[in-house]
């Protein structure tokens, strides 16, 4: 049964001829970049966090070393798509201590403002990383991994949070791309259907960590953002209308890859993925 992903139809989905090199040629077109390493580590670390406090207390979680863990993940990150990638994966030590910096900077925001993002009066951690696993037609499984979930006891309301970092955060045209923000529809799609919770008691939110601030402005600035999608059914039915057609025009009745000879988008200067290759 073959496995598709979200990261796999929003690529083909933006360009099918990328598509088609990383899932039809195996050509591996993207081998990470300081950008992906520092996203990763500061996923990983803010987790750590919110699994001691939820579980455990606020004052352990507060004494959690998460600058030190914020390195050694940054690290680890580093030593990992050196070996994989060689040369290809081009960081330099300079990257690595300003994005580490940034870091830290968005830590101890986040620790300031943390029970604004994440109530911990009345709300459970259901999971961090939950897996979904979605049998679909053409023997395809969708499967994604919620960055967090949290249950309210009290109303009963599940939330989907998605940790993304940014430059400077979303503006008004990034919150409009679909590509960036279907990704919590399909999976609280696939999330009522694996717990048979309803949709109308589903919440999703985007938290964007933002590594820079605009300078000279005469307001304060936040260095964390968050972001409510429209996730109601009809945005829902229209993400799942494309994901029909990427299935029908991708794969075969019985989950294999159809090879499609995709071009380079028409014109191709107007796609960054086409004109990066």
């Amino acid at each position: 049964m073959s496995r598709i992903s979200y990261s796999q139809f929003a690529k083909w989905d933006k360009c099918p001829y990328t598509w088609k090199l990383d899932y039809v040629d195996k050509q591996t077109t993207f081998y990470g970049n300081i950008y992906t390493l520092f996203g990763s580590a500061l996923h990983e670390t803010i987790q750590a966090y919110l699994v001691a406090y939820y579980n455990k207390t606020i004052k352990y979680a507060d004494s959690l070393p998460l600058k030190d863990i914020l390195q050694y993940r940054m690290e680890e990150n580093y030593k990992k798509s050196k070996e994989q990638h060689g040369d290809d994966f081009d960081v330099s030590l300079e990257d690595m201590k300003e994005f580490f910096q940034d870091g830290v900077n968005i830590i101890e925001e986040f620790l300031k403002r943390k029970s604004s993002y994440f109530p911990k009066k009345n709300t459970e951690l259901v999971g961090i990383e939950l897996d979904l696993n979605q049998k679909l037609d053409n023997k395809l499984t969708f499967i994604g991994y919620m960055d967090v979930v949290i249950h309210n006891k009290v109303t009963g309301r599940v939330k989907i949070i998605d940790i993304k970092t940014a430059t400077m955060g979303w503006n008004k045209y990034q919150k409009a791309d679909k590509n960036k923000t279907n990704q919590l529809l399909l999976y609280k799609k696939y999330f009522s259907d694996q717990t048979e919770i309803p949709m109308d008691k589903i919440d999703v939110e985007y938290l964007i960590l933002k590594r820079r601030l605009y300078e000279n402005l005469a307001y304060p600035q936040k260095r964390i953002q968050v972001f409510t999608p429209a996730s109601g059914k009809p945005s829902i039915n229209k993400v799942m209308t494309r994901l029909d057609e990427f299935m029908s025009e991708c794969y075969d009745e019985n989950g294999k890859i159809i090879a499609h000879d995709y071009e380079k988008c028409e014109p191709y200067k107007k796609c960054r993925m086409c004109k990066g290759l």
